[in-house]
């Protein structure tokens, strides 16, 4: 890296650590929303150049991991935590476990199964503050992370408050855990400025939302909005590079600490209490895997015979017919005359369906075609 590229970096962080303290100072109300927006339209865009140079500067080639199974699901954390063990713990792998920091350097891919669903879970080298920016081979870790279908973010109970910094550096990668995109459209136009549109929900300021485009320099656009954003959601809004990624806080090492303590750590939101030595609480774990993946599982009922109900189809739950027939083969969409349907779907044990309808996790289907 050249002297000119380090002390570009070093003048883009000091920039970012400047805006941040302004924000954290700044009382937020209706006077000083405009300026915030500025700000934090500024501080997303100096993050974002921040993580491009990172990449350029960075001399490794990177993780290459070929995803496998009906999802990948990622175990981050800083280093030392339990992840090796927790992978070994799960999954065919063998990941080298010791208690000093950084045992693993590199990504470990493991498989695994619950309730039929085949789940490649990837040991990935623990992150460390700065990540985001390419610290400690964080972007090529992150890299691994943004392709994820599922997060673990792991860490023990005695150090619990490191959770909330991996999820910070998360962040400002542009990773989103458990959030739906913002329901925001912006159509750009050559001409005729900026033209908003709202629902009567949408509280934010039309001077707010015109300078946060205009530091992305958007100056002609109509722009739908249909959720209360925040200036953050409307930044991602327009971004529109951000990862929507479901994820669980493990808390590992369970067995180590009082009954009492165990009673503070569980009210912890979206969490699940661990030992990944003894395997305390990994069943519950998995069923927690299985749901926030959003999985459910149909039994298919060949023409003639019993339904098969050791090898269930893994669909997203939402499903339809047609989503089933088509994940088969696309000929049994193709070629489809009816169905039938046993289950918490079905009005009716048996009952005579198309492929518009949606099924419920465990039906029984039968497709004629």
């Amino acid at each position: 890296m050249s002297i000119h590229a380090y002390l570009g970096m070093m003048a883009i962080e000091d920039e970012i650590r400047e805006i941040e303290e302004e924000i954290k100072k700044t009382p937020y109300n209706k006077a000083t929303q405009h300026h915030i927006g500025k700000l934090k339209a500024k501080l997303s865009r100096l993050r974002d150049e921040a993580v491009k140079r990172a990449s350029k500067k960075s001399h490794h080639g990177g993780y290459s991991v070929k995803k496998t199974g009906d999802a990948t699901v990622v175990l981050v954390g800083p280093p030392s935590v339990g992840k090796s063990t927790l992978l070994n713990q799960f999954t065919n792998a063998v990941s080298e476990v010791a208690p000093y920091d950084f045992t693993t350097l590199d990504v470990i891919p493991g498989a695994m199964e619950i309730y039929g669903a085949k789940i490649q879970l990837l040991d990935v080298p623990g992150l460390i503050e700065g990540a985001s920016m390419g610290k400690g081979r964080g972007k090529e870790v992150i890299s691994v992370v943004r392709s994820a279908d599922m997060i673990l973010l792991l860490t023990t109970v005695f150090e619990v408050e490191r959770l909330y910094a991996i999820e910070e550096e998360l962040y400002n990668a542009g990773i989103r855990l458990n959030l739906q995109p913002p329901d925001v459209r912006i159509v750009k136009r050559d001409r005729g400025g900026i033209r908003i549109n709202r629902t009567p929900n949408v509280t934010l300021d039309d001077d707010v939302i015109k300078a946060v485009l205009e530091e992305y320099k958007i100056h002609n656009a109509d722009i739908i909005l249909r959720e209360d954003v925040t200036i953050d959601r409307l930044i991602d809004a327009i971004l529109s590079n951000r990862r929507y990624i479901p994820s669980l806080r493990i808390i590992n090492k369970m067995d180590l600490i009082s009954s009492d303590e165990l009673l503070k750590l569980k009210k912890i939101p979206n969490s699940v209490l661990i030992s990944a030595k003894t395997g305390a609480g990994l069943k519950e774990l998995e069923e927690r895997i299985f749901t926030g993946l959003g999985f459910m599982r149909i039994y298919m009922k060949p023409p003639g015979k019993k339904a098969d109900m050791q090898n269930p189809l893994i669909v997203k739950a939402g499903a339809t017919v047609a989503d089933v027939a088509e994940k088969i083969h696309r000929d049994f969409k193709k070629n489809f005359r009816y169905a039938q349907v046993w289950g918490r779907s079905a009005k009716h044990e048996g009952q005579r369906i198309g492929l518009s309808h949606r099924l419920s996790d465990e039906d029984i289907l039968r497709i004629v075609s």
